[in-house]
């Protein structure tokens, strides 16, 4: 056994979460868990999880729901790649395994939207399989204990660090450890401020030593971040409303929302009014805008979403139009993006 191990089980054992997948060893809940929470706090993602298992108990419950289901559930959580990606899982699951959850790493990296990391928490949470977890927690934990400068964001890096979290795994109780490296660095090496005044492992990081917590880990580059402005057409008529869904290739893939007419800038109303789209959906009947609702600013990891929601009655739908038109009554049942959720939420229809 490794000289961390002993050291993280203990810290573990005393201020480890209890969280509810933790005491399972069915591998499609402990999946589950792990989709939902990746770039999830466990805070926020606790509900989803919950209410994924009461709905879909089972994986082949899962695969027999439709996309718009899932991505209903999914709604707030963001990155609805997770979602779309846990169904076709499912459903891969249903088809090709027989409905049994893989029990190999191998077979469970063949899964859609499973990357390494999640194969190797779910077959060493599921099936003791002795394999070492990387997320950005074992990245920040293992860089300040031993004072690690490669950045994590390079192949050599990714390659380095999956060799030290080998090393210091404790492969006869390999899912427990995982979770303790986790819990460790979220709740005791945390990215700012970390507790190292009551550390267990104070006196053996280096990085403590040097000097060089707060500089641990190293990242090679920033991501840029891009921006883009949308104008969304709320148009109602009578009872109904326009809605569409979002196309591939692109943010929000698959959810709905109302038209759009997105901008290399700020728009002021009349140039939309003016652009063909805007007369396609709306036509020449007397419609009237009601209100401009300027949204905050939506933040994404590489976009920064600038919107405005234009309100606009119209007395008849032009042949554009219907195609979209969905009773109002209805709009709920359908998975927004969350900026428009929040729209929803304070501008009832």
């Amino acid at each position: 056994m490794n000289r961390l191990a002993p050291a993280l089980l203990e810290w573990y054992a005393g201020h480890g979460r209890d969280l509810p997948w933790r005491r399972t060893r069915d591998p499609y809940l402990i999946w589950l868990s792990e989709v939902i929470l990746q770039q999830t706090r466990v805070a926020q993602g606790m509900d989803y999880y919950l209410r994924f298992t009461e709905r879909w108990p089972h994986v082949g419950a899962l695969a027999a729901a439709s996309e718009d289901e899932v991505l209903k559930m999914w709604q707030g959580l963001g990155y609805y790649s997770r979602a779309r990606n846990l169904h076709a899982a499912a459903k891969k699951i249903s088809q090709e395994f027989d409905g049994i959850f893989p029990a190999t790493q191998e077979a469970v990296r063949s899964l859609p939207g499973v990357g390494d990391y999640t194969a190797a928490a779910v077959c060493s949470a599921a099936y003791d399989t002795p394999c070492a977890v990387l997320d950005g927690n074992v990245y920040r934990v293992l860089s300040r204990l031993f004072d690690v400068e490669t950045p994590i964001d390079t192949t050599a890096g990714r390659k380095a660090f999956q060799k030290l979290a080998q090393s210091q795994l404790d492969t006869a109780r390999p899912g427990c450890y995982n979770q303790a490296i986790m819990d460790f660095g979220a709740l005791q090496c945390t990215p700012s401020q970390p507790r190292c005044e009551t550390c267990p492992l104070a006196c053996r990081c280096l990085a403590l030593a040097a000097g060089t917590v707060a500089e641990r880990p190293v990242k090679q580059g920033k991501t840029k971040v891009s921006d883009r402005w949308f104008n969304y057409l709320h148009v109602t008529c009578g009872d109904r409303t326009l809605l569409r869904r979002r196309g591939e290739r692109d943010i929000w893939q698959g959810l709905y929302e109302f038209p759009l007419i997105e901008s290399p800038r700020p728009a002021d109303f009349a140039e939309l009014a003016a652009q063909s789209y805007f007369h396609e959906l709306l036509g020449d009947a007397p419609w009237r805008l009601v209100r401009s609702v300027a949204m905050p600013r939506h933040q994404l990891s590489h976009r920064t979403v600038h919107a405005v929601v234009h309100r606009i009655e119209t007395p008849v739908l032009t042949a554009a139009a219907e195609r979209l038109a969905v009773d109002t009554a209805s709009v709920g049942d359908y998975a927004v993006p969350r900026l428009l959720e929040r729209y929803l939420t304070k501008y009832q229809m």
